[in-house]
């Protein structure tokens, strides 16, 4: 009887519903959305966005006037004294004779002044002022300002910012773009990779099947004499290796579900079964693009969009450069207040005052420093520029080679498919001549080994089909999540 790979196939999906009635079904789609949910460089990407889209509103704040206050106290351990101590001042009287003030001053008989013997003339009224009278308490200080600035002209270095925030939060968002792609990238080669390790453990279990139909047939012929115990250990050798590959596919099969599951943002123990790996589906779809547009694909690709914002971001590094070698002008306001205070007296209270000014600064040497900075930063835009350059050149070449891979796996999979036609039909040519005699026992292994190698390089080149149209579309930038 002709047991074809499509009936063990089916029987073995029947045979395993039971067992796997438990397990949730997973699609291409749903594993690509809980990646995109889950996945660790997918919540750095989207952090990413959210700090660029603060970094954009920190940089628009610095055209509105900023405020603020600043507080002091001090404990001073000694009070302040204007004398050394009391003061003794001399006193002035008008004169109507002659119209203006004199000292009043002791004199002598004669009407000189008397004087003391470095020759100062000595009064005869003084103005006590007491040292207690201009001594102070400091001991406790209190002050503080609130304080307005408001930026006039910074050299087009406020403009240049708020430029670079806008720039850096479209960068993240293609960043995002790219890291999305990336991912779904990943997660299609994680899928396919399990969807074939398991039709490669269906074909291992149906090349068992084979072996195990053999070995029986074997055992009966050589009850009948028709066979040696030779082609029966043949037959065991073989089926051990079909038993020990089984194993090295089931060890695979699982070590990629947990895989799968990993990236997903699963538990590694779960039980995931694929959609594709229960559909029966042999159908590969592909695209091939015979005719494209280069300057399309520069506008697809988000990493493309990145260097061409990275140029623009750093084109603004420059005009902030620049910025620094410009004048620097602001409108200033304060309110200053202290306790004590020095507006009326020195009052132990707290009291005030308003002003209001502007502030110029004006770079006038540094000895070439601020202008080799912004050299600096006019060759780091010529960098950006080259590798955006470079980059375009390799991604040309790499649309090239996608499509030229794409054509390839196309063929193989047409090849592939008419050597699994041609190996079924020797298999059961094989089978039929060992059943009439015709063929030895070798004869039916390597048929069995050649349906083997058929099977599986057709399943191969399935899986690279799909695999070559997701590269195809990632590197066209056409590819969706």
């Amino acid at each position: 009887m002709r047991l074809s790979f499509k009936n063990i196939i089916v029987w073995l999906a029947v045979v395993a519903v039971p067992a796997t009635a438990a397990a949730e079904t997973f699609s291409l789609d749903s594993c690509r959305r809980m990646a995109l949910d889950n996945n660790k460089a997918m919540r750095i990407a989207r952090e990413r966005m959210k700090a660029s889209e603060y970094g954009k509103k920190e940089a628009f704040s610095a055209y509105l006037p900023g405020f603020d206050f600043m507080g002091t106290y001090m404990y001073n351990q000694k009070e302040i004294s204007l004398l050394s101590g009391d003061q003794m001042l001399p006193t002035m009287s008008f004169d109507p004779s002659t119209g203006n003030y004199g000292y009043n001053l002791v004199t002598k008989p004669d009407g000189t002044p008397v004087t003391t013997p470095d020759g100062q003339p000595v009064p005869s009224q003084v103005a006590l002022i007491p040292k207690s009278a201009l001594t102070y308490d400091i001991h406790n200080v209190f002050a503080g300002a609130v304080t307005l600035t408001q930026p006039i002209f910074f050299g087009g270095k406020i403009i240049a910012m708020n430029k670079i925030a806008d720039y850096a939060r479209e960068l993240s968002g293609k960043m995002y773009d790219n890291a999305a792609k990336e991912v779904v990238y990943t997660v299609d080669a994680a899928y396919w990779q399990v969807v074939s390790l398991g039709e490669k453990k269906k074909l291992a279990d149906g090349y068992i099947a084979l072996l195990d139909t053999l070995q029986r047939n074997v055992k009966a012929m050589i009850a009948e004499g028709v066979a040696t115990k030779a082609d029966l250990l043949n037959v065991d050798v073989k089926l051990n290796e079909a038993n020990v590959d089984l194993t090295k596919v089931e060890n695979g099969l699982s070590l990629s579900r947990m895989a799968l599951a990993q990236i997903c943002g699963l538990p590694l123990d779960s039980d995931m079964r694929l959609v594709d790996e229960t559909s029966g589906h042999k159908y590969f779809d592909t695209i091939v693009a015979d005719e494209y547009s280069i300057e399309d694909v520069y506008e697809n690709r988000s990493d493309l969009q990145s260097l061409q914002l990275a140029v623009k971001l750093y084109e603004q590094k420059q005009n902030v450069a620049r910025a620094e070698m410009m004048p620097n002008i602001a409108l200033v306001g304060a309110y200053t207040f202290s306790n004590p205070n020095v507006f009326n007296g020195f009052d132990k209270s707290f009291k005030g005052m308003f002003s209001v000014g502007a502030t110029v600064s004006i770079p006038l040497w540094h000895w070439g420093g601020r202008y080799n900075k912004f050299r600096a930063a006019k060759s780091e835009t010529v960098i950006k520029q080259l590798e955006l350059d470079e980059a375009k050149e390799k991604v040309e070449l790499q649309v090239s080679q996608a499509v030229f891979k794409t054509k390839e796996s196309l063929k193989t999979l047409q090849t592939t498919e008419n050597n699994l036609a041609k190996a079924d039909e020797n298999l059961r040519q094989a089978q039929l001549g060992y059943r009439e005699g015709m063929n030895s026992i070798d004869n039916v292994m390597e048929a069995q080994t050649a349906w083997l190698k058929a099977n599986s390089e057709y399943i191969d080149a399935g899986i690279d089909v799909r695999m070559c149209n997701v590269y195809l579309s990632k590197v066209l930038g056409t590819l969706t999540y």
